[in-house]
């Protein structure tokens, strides 16, 4: 009669109770069919259109983030906790995009001269409406929480000029892997990154203006822009004394435009 009582009792429990699948593998199933290589291990774009034939799964896969308690986040680890927040940045900016998809042509028309669509507050996360400002800034570069200027290369604003939206979820246990291999790919994609080498001049993303700071904090090695740049020469340059120059820090730094193109694989 116990076990009876115990069986009856587990199958009323509500679907609410079961732990969060930490391997985002519904997140994944999506951006494997609608997201594409555009220069693989560079640079990727969105088939957005299929997005919107799928959004009932990108609205499940998003309430499940929603799911998630203050108290249950508080207890993973922080690689569980940035993957999750990352993850949850990229999906909420293609849901952004879909509400004015196909008519929008760059994620800033969805702001205006007094507002910005990265703070919109539209975002039911950890028991808050939240903007995705708030969650990169206020949660993931939060100083003293995760202190990896990496993530640069692993959220993604839908835009041309943004490092890729990986084909695969963040996931805890591959986490530090994961981030290296966006950060270096993002660099060695020349279109956003490269070194003159008859001008002597590195050109780079303007993220690397923007965060700067990020990078010269000592987090993950990272102590400077130089340190960076020398870290990725290989991929930076083509040439051994192109190479050279950048480990050496004998060039002139200067940023390329930033594309806000919509990242649209049309």
């Amino acid at each position: 009669m116990i076990r009876i009582l115990l069986a009856l009792l587990l199958t009323a429990l509500p679907l609410t109770s079961f732990a969060f699948d930490a391997s985002h593998d519904a997140w994944t199933r999506l951006l494997q069919k609608h997201v594409v290589d555009v220069r693989p291990g560079q640079a990727t774009a969105v088939r957005y259109a299929g997005f919107a034939a799928d959004r009932p799964a990108l609205k499940a896969y998003l309430a499940s983030l929603s799911a998630v308690k203050p108290d249950e986040y508080g207890r993973w680890t922080k690689p569980e906790q940035l993957a999750f927040l990352i993850n949850a940045y990229n999906a909420w900016t293609v849901e952004l995009i879909l509400g004015s998809y196909p008519k929008l042509k760059s994620i800033k028309d969805l702001g205006s001269l007094l507002s910005s669509p990265w703070k919109k507050t539209f975002i039911p996360l950890l028991g808050q409406t939240i903007s995705l400002d708030q969650i990169e800034h206020g949660m993931i570069r939060k100083p003293g929480v995760f202190d990896d200027p990496r993530i640069h290369a692993a959220v993604n604003c839908a835009s041309v000029g943004c490092p890729a939206l990986a084909r695969s979820a963040f996931v805890a246990r591959d986490l530090d892997r994961q981030l290296d291999a966006a950060l270096s790919g993002f660099l060695s994609d020349a279109t956003r990154n490269r070194y003159d080498a008859a001008s002597g001049r590195l050109e780079v993303s303007k993220i690397f203006d923007w965060y700067s700071g990020d990078f010269e904090r000592g987090h993950r090695g990272y102590d400077s822009l130089k340190t960076l740049f020398a870290k990725h020469a290989a991929v930076l340059a083509r040439t051994s004394d192109g190479q050279a120059a950048v480990r050496a820090g004998r060039y002139k730094l200067g940023y390329l435009d930033y594309d806000w193109a919509l990242n649209d694989a049309r």
